[in-house]
C-alpha cells in the first residue's frame, strides 16, 4: 500500500510517541540503552519505523518541511539496520531523550 505523506507523518507520530511511552513506563534511563540488551532491541524498532516511513517521504513534502533533518532520521534506520553490531549506544541514548521529543513537537506542528 502506498501511504501519503501525511499518512507518513502520523505514523512517524504514532511510534516516536510509543517510544516514549516506553522508555517513561520502564523507567529506560541513558545507562540501561547503553547496557541492557533487551531494551536496546526494544528501542530500535520503532526507531527502524520512523527511519522508513521518513525514508518514504515525498521529496516535495522534506522540501517543504526542512525544518526536520530527514535524512538523519532515514540515515539512523539505514545504520541500525546494517551496521547493529557498530551501533553507538550513546549516540542512540541521546536521539532517545532528546531528539525524538523534539521531533515529536515538530511532527505535532505538521499535523495540525
Amino acid at each position: 500500500m502506498r501511504y501519503s505523506d501525511e499518512q507518513r507523518i502520523k505514523k512517524i507520530l504514532g511510534y516516536a510517541e510509543e517510544l516514549m511511552q516506553y522508555v517513561k513506563k520502564h523507567n529506560v534511563s541513558r545507562d540501561i540503552i547503553k547496557e541492557d540488551h533487551d531494551i536496546q532491541w526494544a528501542i530500535t524498532t520503532p526507531l527502524y519505523n520512523i527511519g522508513e516511513q521518513a525514508y518514504f517521504l515525498t521529496q516535495e513534502f522534506k522540501n517543504k518541511n526542512p525544518q526536520i533533518l530527514w535524512s538523519n532520521i532515514s540515515g539512523l534506520r539505514h545504520r541500525l539496520v546494517h551496521d547493529y553490531d557498530g551501533t553507538n549506544w550513546e549516540m542512540v541514548a541521546g536521539i532517545v531523550f532528546e531528539d525524538i521529543p523534539a521531533l515529536i513537537k515538530q511532527l505535532k506542528e505538521l499535523v495540525k
